[in-house]
């Protein structure tokens, strides 16, 4: 019974989506979400929408997981990327304040195409990882509640894939932000039954969860709180999708999103690791995922609504990141024709990429949050020195800067090979991690200083 009523709640959501997506929408609208008389997003639209798109599958699953294995510890560490609303709702205002419209917007006027070429690189790849891993995690559930049908799991990602796209294509942005509002309502209603479950079960302790040490121990999970911090500046200034919803509506609207976005996801997302450290408490296996492992100790029903979080949190961020890759294709890169047709075939060109790379095998889900938090490190540096401190920035030292962070990140991938793993620190990956991180800021804050002119920046008119 739990696939069958997993399969049909998720059925009966996805049409929900279409029937809320809008039929008709203006190139305005398909690009910059406004509605359907021209008016911007408002206060909780921005609010769901930017917490739907965050609390990703993902990004649950690697909350559960970092809480199995760390504990306590472990789930801090990821709720502390949620500081990203902080700091993101931060940079915002000060690139509005600055006149820009957009990060490309900021990084233009001051490195001119180099500038804006690097940062449109990182952010491509991270659309694309978002597409990648929300697509595994739809095919983790449904191979964990259909074990008997193998092939069923990949046929479930591209059908879910192609559906995102679907009602993504018919109103772009626009599309996207009243979705994310009709998910995120269900996503709650669907959570927090399961959540109140969970701690009024007989297991549950909470004194035992908020000091749980995790099946391996807690010392990495306050190593990786550690490589958090160092990232959580730059880390939402290459998350387009959050940035996108930073220039929508008037300064006080967007700023009160960010602040209320912060803390509902964070609460979110700790509520969530709950259920990774419950089960390493009750001393339960790990199995594809913790997906296996929820199935063998949680009741039939707390089960299928975890299972069906997991899903419209994966098929919000995917109408989200494709509309984040329309307008990335369209407005900043040139790449097609300003219209319905442009953004539409820009979306198509994604999904058909980022479903590509769930070919590859590969099913590790924090290592590439790990790989574009630190390719995303060469904006700490020319934001706070640039933007924060305003000062000229001289190109060879964005370029060092991105270098550097380009590096970091490729070594982290590679951290394995023989030529790579001889430079780092024979520890745990996450303790390679946060050397590498350490690495990168320092040559980016000495290239960016040295680089660096007293000169006061003008603001854009």
């Amino acid at each position: 019974m739990q696939p069958i009523a997993i399969l049909g709640i998720f059925t009966l959501i996805i049409a929900a989506s279409l029937w809320a997506a809008p039929r008709q929408v203006s190139v305005t609208g398909f690009f910059g979400g406004t509605s359907e008389t021209g008016a911007a997003p408002g206060l909780w639209t921005l609010v769901l929408s930017q917490v739907t798109t965050w609390i990703f599958a993902r990004s649950l699953m690697n909350a559960a997981i970092l809480g199995y294995f760390y504990g306590f510890a472990g789930v801090l560490a990821y709720a502390a990327y949620y500081g990203s609303f902080l700091t993101g709702g931060f940079v915002v205002m000060r690139l509005r304040a600055a006149g820009a419209g957009s990060v490309q917007d900021w990084l233009g006027t001051r490195f001119g195409t180099m500038g804006t070429g690097c940062y449109n690189l990182i952010i491509a790849l991270r659309l694309l990882s978002e597409v990648f891993a929300n697509l595994i995690v739809v095919g983790l559930i449904f191979a964990a509640v259909f074990p008997e049908y193998a092939s069923f799991s990949n046929m479930a990602m591209m059908l879910v894939g192609l559906l995102a796209l679907g009602y993504s294509t018919w109103g772009g942005l626009s599309a996207a932000l009243r979705t994310d509002v009709m998910q995120m309502v269900l996503f709650l209603v669907v959570f927090v039954a399961a959540f109140i479950a969970l701690v009024i079960s007989p297991n549950f302790d909470f004194a035992a969860t908020v000091t749980a040490q995790g099946v391996s121990g807690a010392h990495n999970g306050w190593v990786l709180l550690l490589v958090a911090f160092l990232q959580v500046f730059s880390y939402p200034v290459h998350d387009p999708v959050m940035m996108d919803r930073g220039f929508l509506s008037d300064e006080k609207t967007t700023r009160d999103s960010f602040i209320h976005a912060f803390w509902i996801s964070s609460l979110c997302i700790i509520a969530f690791g709950f259920f990774g450290i419950q089960a390493a408490l009750q001393g339960a296996s790990y199995e594809t995922q913790l997906i296996g492992t929820w199935a063998e100790i949680l009741p039939a029903w707390v089960f299928v609504a975890l299972m069906v979080s997991l899903l419209v949190s994966a098929l919000s961020t995917l109408d989200s990141a494709l509309s984040s890759a329309a307008r990335l294709v369209v407005e900043e890169l040139n790449f097609a024709s300003r219209s319905l047709v442009g953004g539409r075939l820009a979306m198509a060109a994604f999904a058909a990429l980022g479903a590509a790379l769930t070919l590859t095998g590969s099913q590790s889900l924090f290592d590439a949050v790990a790989v574009s938090g630190t390719a995303s490190m060469f904006l700490t540096p020319v934001l706070v020195v640039g933007l924060i401190g305003s000062r000229q920035i001289a190109p060879w030292a964005y370029l060092v800067s991105f270098g550097a962070a380009t590096l970091g990140a490729a070594a982290y991938f590679l951290r394995d090979t023989q030529w790579v793993s001889a430079l780092l620190y024979d520890g745990h990956k996450y303790e390679q991690l946060l050397q590498i991180c350490i690495v990168v800021l320092l040559v980016g804050f000495g290239a960016v200083l040295s680089g660096a002119s007293r000169k006061q920046e003008t603001s854009q008119t």
